[in-house]
């Protein structure tokens, strides 16, 4: 047995025992190798002549149309291709930047907005917050109504782009308001709000504080909302986007191209103070001085008048620049004390009172105008032939120094 096993091992060290080689049916994964290996050359080589090979698209396109029954389609014929479709893309897709105002059209209502067709990939979005200035929903906007709106965002992930008709409405709103305000031109606005300070009105859709002060015949109550006011600008500043307007101011301007010195107006006694009653004539204040009351000494203004009583006067001056006028009732007087006695006698015959004032106003005139006309006349019946300007000389320079001629040499 040590025998064998020496013989055994000693075989190899001689070089003389070889094993036979394998069939190749008996070793499938060599045997697939070798034919791998032995083909891929001969598969390598192209083939001269042979027709090329179709894409695997195109092979399953030819599958699909077959069992579709569809017949294939010749595109040899067509000249234009994907390339030139590529080739213009830049040119037929529209680009957008944010603020730019472009054309659209509302399509649809969606998602709280509007969807609105601008031309580009996707449709643009308009929210319910950029609708409008006076609140309007996005149901205000018909469809199918095209109108400029203003691109306000970027494209999101989907190409879609937000836009904005509020923004073009505001710019548009000031504009307007910049330009009443510098002609100074009067305006209707509705009062929306009312606060401790006065009240908001909407003007052009912008709104504007008209302070308490500045109402007329009105008090800032509930009352007030939904009143439509005449207006003028006190203050207008875009940057600060802040707006104060006057009710005072439009109605002066309207009441001063009407009334004039003598006329006769009801007014509102707004305030009693020492020297005389503050009276609201037409939307303005007017002072009825204490020495215009009555043609008696008054020694309490307090027992002649109350806030709130409401008396006939007389226009004696007026300034339209300041919108003040200056008031008399004892021009009304039929007899001197008469508003200290009976002033409802005093209103009940203001009118004729004061045709007949007016009448002696007009004697009094021509009176001092006669009697300056004789001053006149009486003047040159005593000068004579004498000029009373002979005297006078007519060089600045003997005026400046005091009239003297200086002596000759």
């Amino acid at each position: 047995m040590r025998s064998s096993l020496a013989l055994l091992l000693a075989i190899p060290m001689a070089g003389s025992f070889v094993l036979p080689p394998a069939p190749r049916s008996s070793l499938p994964f060599l045997s697939s190798a070798v034919e791998t290996s032995d083909s891929a050359p001969a598969a390598a080589a192209p083939t001269t002549g042979a027709p090329a090979q179709i894409s695997r698209f195109d092979r399953r396109k030819k599958e699909m149309e077959r069992k579709r029954g569809v017949a294939a389609t010749d595109t040899s014929s067509v000249s234009f291709t994907y390339a030139d479709f590529e080739s213009l893309l830049p040119t037929s897709t529209p680009s957008f930047t944010r603020n730019d105002l472009v054309p659209g059209t509302p399509v649809q209502y969606e998602n709280g907005g509007v969807m609105v067709d601008i031309g580009a990939k996707a449709s643009a979005f308009l929210p319910a917050a950029e609708v409008g200035l006076l609140g309007e929903t996005p149901t205000d906007i018909p469809l199918e109504e095209q109108r400029d709106f203003q691109i306000i965002s970027e494209e999101d992930e989907n190409g879609q782009l937000m836009v904005s008709l509020r923004r073009p409405a505001y710019r548009a709103a000031w504009d307007v308001v910049t330009s009443l305000s510098a002609s100074d031109e009067a305006f209707e606005a509705e009062v929306v709000q009312v606060n401790r300070g006065g009240a908001i009105c909407l003007v052009n859709g912008l709104r504007a504080f008209l302070p308490g002060s500045h109402l007329v015949g009105h008090m800032p109550t509930e009352a007030l909302v939904g009143v439509t006011l005449p207006l003028k600008f006190l203050e207008v500043n875009q940057e600060a986007n802040k707006l104060v307007v006057s009710n005072r101011r439009a109605v002066v301007d309207v009441s001063m191209q009407s009334l004039q010195r003598g006329d006769v107006v009801e007014g509102l006694v707004k305030a009693i103070k020492p020297y005389g009653a503050f009276v609201e004539v037409g939307g303005m204040s007017g002072l009825l001085h204490i020495s215009q009351i009555s043609y008696d000494r008054i020694e309490d203004l307090n027992k002649v008048f109350a806030i709130g009583d409401k008396l006939k006067c007389m226009i004696i001056d007026h300034d339209k620049v300041n919108g003040r006028i200056a008031l008399s009732t004892k021009t009304l007087e039929p007899e001197p004390g008469d508003m200290l006695k009976d002033s409802a006698a005093v209103f009940a015959v203001a009118a004729q009172t004061a045709a007949k004032y007016h009448e002696r106003m007009e004697a009094e005139r021509k009176a001092r105008e006669e009697a300056a006309k004789d001053i006149v006349l009486g003047l040159s019946d005593v000068a004579g032939d004498v000029d009373p300007l002979g005297d006078v000389t007519d060089s600045l320079e003997d005026v400046l120094g005091g009239g003297e001629k200086p002596a000759a040499e």
